[in-house]
């Protein structure tokens, strides 16, 4: 029997392919372990809002969030994942027809960095093969308890292009804060891009893919006043 939260899902999924307003969609996945603070990454980014009183997600949850490219429409519908290890059959479903994965860890907990591996096995293992990878070190407020230096942190992520090897520009590296508002939204606008430029090296020659638009950033509100799309 589908739970309350499931409808709520496929009611938005539902809605989101009912709204044809948009000229690309992109799945995107944060995974990581618990705690790690994917949720206040999302709300950061998402809704511009932060609180260290969130819990634990359970199963799976997500928001959506319009943004510009070079006058095109991106519509960017975000998956917060559970990291604990009972709800790893649920998330890993949702890995199918993700075009990008943010895999975070806190640079404070050395255990959810050794997981970081781990999880780049499991995209690669159920990930679609056209999938982006971006390594998170979340928590960079917090450096008077830091446990993983940032030289680790890129080191481990040029291991994983091993790992991962068809990610498209290497495997790129951010440190963040969600609570000071630290590269949440770069992290983002360099997924998206490299999501982009891939379709542009997949589908050159056809005027419909993204052509000409790399090394443009996204933008929040749309072009020429236009009004844009909230979360």
């Amino acid at each position: 029997m589908a739970s309350a939260n499931d409808t709520r899902h496929q009611t938005q999924i539902q809605k989101d392919v009912a709204d044809q307003n948009f000229d690309y969609m992109f799945k995107l996945l944060i995974i990581g372990n618990s705690s790690v603070g994917k949720t206040s990454f999302l709300f950061r980014y998402a809704d511009d809002s932060f609180t260290s009183a969130f819990v634990s997600t359970v199963g799976i949850d997500f928001k959506v969030k319009t943004v510009y490219r070079n006058e095109k429409r991106v519509k960017l519908q975000i998956w917060d994942t559970a990291g604990q290890e009972r709800y790893r059959t649920i998330t890993t479903a949702y890995y199918r027809g993700a075009m990008g994965f943010l895999l975070m860890y806190d640079i404070t907990n050395q255990e959810s960095f050794y997981a970081v591996q781990d999880w780049a096995t499991q995209i690669k293992t159920y990930s679609w093969d056209n999938a982006q990878v971006i390594l998170v070190g979340n928590k960079c407020d917090l450096e008077d308890d830091r446990l993983v230096a940032t030289e680790d942190g890129q080191r481990l992520a040029d291991e994983l292009e091993l790992i991962v090897p068809f990610v498209y520009a290497g495997f790129q590296f951010f440190e963040a804060s969600a609570k000071d508002n630290i590269n949440i939204k770069q992290v983002f606008e360099r997924l998206v891009d490299i999501i982009c430029d891939k379709m542009n090296e997949s589908f050159d020659g056809d005027p419909n893919m993204l052509n000409n638009h790399k090394g443009q950033s996204l933008q929040d509100t749309p072009p020429d006043g236009q009004s844009g799309c909230g979360c």
